[in-house]
């Protein structure tokens, strides 16, 4: 029978996404690739250590087990392959079963998603993102400066979505950059029952729902919605959600607050959100990402 992933949760990582390669990095973008690889080929005995990505990847990771394979993990980097040993001698270091990866030593690697049919991608590299969420698969560029995830939730892979233009289309947020709060309100009221076309992120939404319902008894998937709506524009976002017919474990009506300080008390793996305003503000608590899709990032 031939290999295929079909039917798992697929996420395509960049090196620098997963591991902490910010010092190797400043030497690869003085544009001396020979010198970068020379330094990562002497530190090949070296595991990185890890970086903002880290811990969502391990926990999606855990949902494998002896007779079932959930999610598979691949390296996708612009990192030539003699630095790859050295990313896939890190993942091994640290228990990570990934086997599969694709070096481009500086070329977009953002192609081979389709070929992998990946649900996710994280990269540091904008553009790339930008490519990835053209080509229709959820990406966002991965702030590597971000706090990373707490410990505090070994056995829950805790993820945190904004709406507009992440989960849901960016109708709404259109009007409310063309017509401001008053007349975003009153549209979102007056279409209270009839659910947003999907965004970028409602394929992740829905194989985390998957996953979460075949699930493991040592796994779990915990989501939370943390949006700037505030009520009356809620109900749109929520009754949205039941005409997909997913659950989010949490959802955050914050009405402008910055949404770092709530993210912190939620404690998630993983934060995406199109503006960079808010990820900025949430980067300092938890690992974030921005998603750059919608009217706010043209």
């Amino acid at each position: 029978m031939p290999v295929t992933l079909d039917g798992q949760l697929v996420v395509a990582i960049s090196s620098r996404a997963l591991f902490d390669f910010e010092e190797e990095n400043h030497l690869f973008e003085t544009g001396d690739d020979r010198a970068y690889m020379k330094l990562q080929l002497d530190r090949l005995e070296v595991p990185a250590m890890p970086g903002v990505a880290f811990s969502l990847v391990k926990k999606l990771l855990a949902f494998n087990d002896a007779t079932t394979q959930r999610v598979e993990v691949v390296i996708l980097s612009r990192n030539d392959p003699v630095s790859g040993m050295r990313v896939f001698r890190s993942a091994q270091h640290y228990g990570l079963p990934i086997q599969r990866g694709s070096f481009t030593r500086g070329q977009p690697p953002w192609r081979y998603l389709r070929p992998l049919r990946a649900n996710l991608f994280l990269s540091t590299h904008l553009a790339d993102v930008r490519a990835a969420l053209d080509a229709g698969v959820p990406a966002a560029q991965v702030y590597p400066l971000s706090v990373h995830a707490s410990d505090a939730h070994p056995n829950e892979v805790r993820i945190a979505f904004d709406g507009d233009a992440v989960l849901f289309s960016d109708e709404a947020e259109r009007v409310y950059q063309s017509e401001g709060l008053s007349a975003f309100q009153a549209h979102e009221a007056s279409h209270a029952g009839q659910p947003l076309a999907g965004g970028p992120f409602k394929p992740l939404l829905e194989a985390l729902h998957r996953l979460q319902a075949e699930g493991t008894s040592a796994m779990h998937v915990r989501t939370a919605l943390v949006t700037a709506r505030s009520a009356p524009a809620h109900e749109r976002a929520i009754r949205t959600l039941m005409d997909w017919n997913i659950e989010v474990d949490e959802a955050m009506f914050l009405g402008g607050l910055p949404k770092g300080e709530f993210l912190r008390e939620f404690e998630p793996d993983f934060f995406f959100d199109d503006q960079t305003g808010h990820i900025e503000s949430a980067s300092l608590h938890v690992p974030a990402g921005h998603v750059a899709s919608g009217i706010s990032n043209r």
